[in-house]
Order: C-alpha cells, then structure tokens, then sequence
C-alpha cells in the first residue's frame, strides 16, 4: 500500500454548553479541510442545541455531567481514546480541570466576548459581559481567544480584534458586533494555532 500521500489529521473535539452557533461555525470552517477533523461535540447539558447542529453536520455528541467533568477521568480516557489532539471551548461554561490541562498542555483554546483581562472570570458570560461593558461606558469591546489555563480567563492571549461600542449602544447591539468577530475571526485562529502559525495578534 501505497501512503505518500497519507496525512496525519489533526483532531478537534469542541465543548460547549448552549447553542452552539460557534461550534457550528468552526465545524463549517473545516468541513472541508485536508488535515482537521472535528471528531467529537461534548456538552454539560443534555438539552443544549449544540447536540442538534452536530446531528445535522454528523458529527458525533457525548452529554456529560459536571461530575464526570470534575471528579473522574472518564472525559480525558475519551479524548484519548479518541486520539483528540486539541480542545475548542465554545460557549463553554464549566470550569476545565487540572487532568486535562495536564493531558493537553496550551492545547486547549477559549473564547471570551471581550477584550481580557477586563470583563474576565468567573461568572462573566454572555449578556453578563456586555451589560458590564455597556455600564462602563466602554467605547470598544471586542474578542479574545486565549489558551486555558486553571483561572478562568487568565490563560495567555493569543489574539484579539476589536469593534466599537457606540454611546447609543444597548447590551445586545454589543453582544452582535462580537457575535460578528466570533464568526469572523475564531475558525481562522484556531487553525493558525493548531498550524503553529500564532501570533497574529489583530487583523
């Protein structure tokens, strides 16, 4: 058999918690792809739409709880099984615990709907954000995708793109500016990452 042009396929499993329009997206960005698949879509809750956009794109799901996620090692034994090279948080909720920050080393990617470290941490998600940036007169927010680490948010930065927040601005006209960015900008950096090609920190 013949493998010159065989190609070693780097694998993705995405988290996420609701929705899953992001996730969507970076599975729609590598559908076509040469050297990434997603294997696997994992969600903390059972009802998340996320588990129907996978149908969809047949791609295969696993629902775990927040036990499994934090006090076993059921989830990293999957991955592994699995042979997941990198994880994508997407709109994921729960904290990542140290086994598999352990197992996967500056190999796990967030995103975060404003410009860290301001807006960061526990409890700062979706609507939250934005209110927050709106309240604080803010006059830009903005995307960062960031490595995980074990602070929520403090992870090393590894790009960031901005949009400006308008006087008039209401917390949801912010949310679908970086809602935009998300959709622009997450695919293309997860890919330069995973390729070592980093540090195009701004378009």
């Amino acid at each position: 058999m013949h493998n010159a042009h065989f190609i070693n396929m780097i694998k993705l499993a995405i988290f996420a918690s609701g929705s899953g329009s992001n996730a969507e997206n970076i599975a729609r960005y590598f559908q076509h792809s040469a050297d990434v698949v997603i294997t696997l879509i994992l969600t903390n809750k059972a009802d998340a739409f996320v588990l129907e956009r996978a149908k969809k794109m047949e791609i295969p799901t696993v629902i775990f709880s927040k036990k499994e996620l934090l006090e076993s090692d059921s989830l990293l034994k999957l991955l592994q099984k699995q042979e997941i090279d990198w994880v994508i948080l997407a709109g994921f909720l729960l904290k990542i615990p140290e086994n598999l920050l352990k197992a996967y080393p500056n190999r796990i990617l967030n995103i975060h709907p404003a410009l860290l470290p301001k807006y960061g941490g526990k409890g700062m998600y979706g609507s939250r954000v934005h209110e927050a940036v709106v309240a604080a007169k803010e006059v830009e927010s903005g995307i960062t995708v960031h490595y995980v680490n074990s602070c929520y948010d403090e992870g090393n930065i590894i790009f960031q793109a901005t949009c400006p927040v308008l006087s008039s601005d209401t917390a949801n006209e912010v949310a679908e500016k970086v809602h935009r960015l998300e959709y622009d900008y997450f695919p293309k950096v997860i890919d330069q990452t995973i390729h070592g090609m980093e540090g195009l920190k701004s378009y």
